[in-house]
């Protein structure tokens, strides 16, 4: 049993990622953006023979990137921004529970696994849902590359259907809710592991199919361009890959898969350039498991950044967060993004610089380009995600 770390850590996200190996993992990495979880740190990679870890896939099933190339320029779209960023709110639903503004139709929804129970109840949220992004960290952003091509990037998994199934299955298995407990392991023969699966499965191609409906609307429908190629990517998923002479199912949580030759979108914070990136074949990438990081990482957490209220004397008095909502503020002012949504538990402030989490991982991937931000929309801040992991 071993266990690969990139970059520096605090002693309970070390903790976490022993607890994974120890509790049926056969090896373990931890990406330089990785950071406390629910069972499994973000930014976690576990490797089991048999097993799945349905702690390790975690509550936000398939969340994953999406970036879209298109054929428009900075000069043509920059000054339109305000507006653009406008129309992105006004088109697409963000935050939780919320219904898609337009109905997107997919051949997903002829998925057999939609018979298995729990799906059942859940597949006509999952329709009227598809296409919204949700809340948290999830957003609609625009990008202009080195070369001052366009590119729109998107952030979000499964919904409600992943949390539900996630949730389900957890439950079934049984499953302790927390961040300081063990995983929820299943062998992949029994049937509750046959089941998670085949809906593990299916959520994964709900996401997939959300972000394209979301990502390709904003490329075609508000910017009027065409797409010239498309990275995409899940990075809270379970895959059946072979490491050397052994075949795993490999449970990444906030991790991208990076195989050589395979091409990954990771975004910044809110105010931070983001990249397309390209695994490479190296000793050190095998290590890795061929995964790398999913994003910048967080240095702090929601609570911490944007306060809480807690009760005193019996009454209730709101704790100030380490981050003002001024200086989140100055931050995007300063690179003149344009920010629709988002609060301070998103700020910059909160997470890592992603250039330093990238050079944690040097000799495992390449840039292929620097996206800068033009401009970001989330869910705004009056908005509560409850969507663990």
């Amino acid at each position: 049993m071993r266990t690969k770390i990139f970059g520096q850590h605090d002693e309970a996200t070390l903790k976490q990622i022993e607890t994974c190996v120890a509790t049926g993992g056969e090896y373990a990495v931890l990406c330089a953006d990785g950071h406390k979880g629910y069972a499994q740190p973000i930014g976690g990679v576990v490797a089991y023979r048999n097993k799945i870890s349905l702690s390790g896939v975690g509550f936000d099933i398939a969340c994953g990137n999406l970036a879209i190339r298109t054929d428009a320029t900075r000069p043509q779209i920059a000054p339109a921004m305000e507006t653009i960023m406008d129309d992105v709110v006004s088109n697409i639903s963000f935050g939780v529970g919320r219904s898609s503004k337009t109905r997107v139709d997919h051949d997903l929804f002829d998925d057999p696994a939609w018979k298995l129970k729990p799906l059942q109840e859940l597949k006509k949220t999952a329709a009227e849902q598809l296409g919204t992004v949700g809340g948290g960290n999830h957003y609609v952003d625009i990008f202009a590359d080195e070369t001052n091509r366009i590119w729109v990037g998107v952030h979000f998994g499964s919904r409600g259907l992943g949390h539900k199934t996630a949730t389900h299955f957890l439950r079934a298995a049984g499953g302790k809710d927390g961040m300081d407990v063990p995983p929820t392991v299943v062998t992949e023969e029994s049937e509750l592991g046959r089941d998670y699966l085949a809906a593990m499965g299916l959520a994964g191609r709900y996401a997939y199919a959300g972000r394209e409906a979301v990502a390709r609307h904003v490329v075609r429908g508000i910017l009027g361009a065409s797409a010239l190629e498309e990275v995409h990517n899940h990075h809270n998923f379970a895959w059946r890959e072979q490491h050397g002479s052994e075949r795993y199912w490999v449970v990444r949580k906030g991790a991208t898969p990076a195989f050589p030759g395979q091409r990954g979108f990771i975004g910044g914070s809110m105010g931070d350039d983001a990249v397309i990136i390209e695994g490479v074949d190296s000793p050190v990438s095998r290590e890795a498991l061929y995964s790398t990081v999913h994003g910048a990482g967080r240095i702090m957490s929601r609570t911490a950044a944007k306060g809480r209220f807690e009760k005193v004397n019996g009454k209730r008095i709101r704790r100030e967060g380490l981050v003002r909502h001024d200086d989140m503020q100055k931050w995007i002012a300063e690179k003149g993004i344009v920010l629709r949504g988002g609060d301070v538990d998103e700020t910059p402030q909160a997470y890592r610089r992603l250039p330093e989490v990238l050079a944690a991982h040097a000799g495992t991937i390449r840039i292929l380009h620097t996206l800068q931000p033009l401009g970001v929309a989330m869910a705004g801040k009056h908005i509560v995600d409850p969507y663990k992991d």
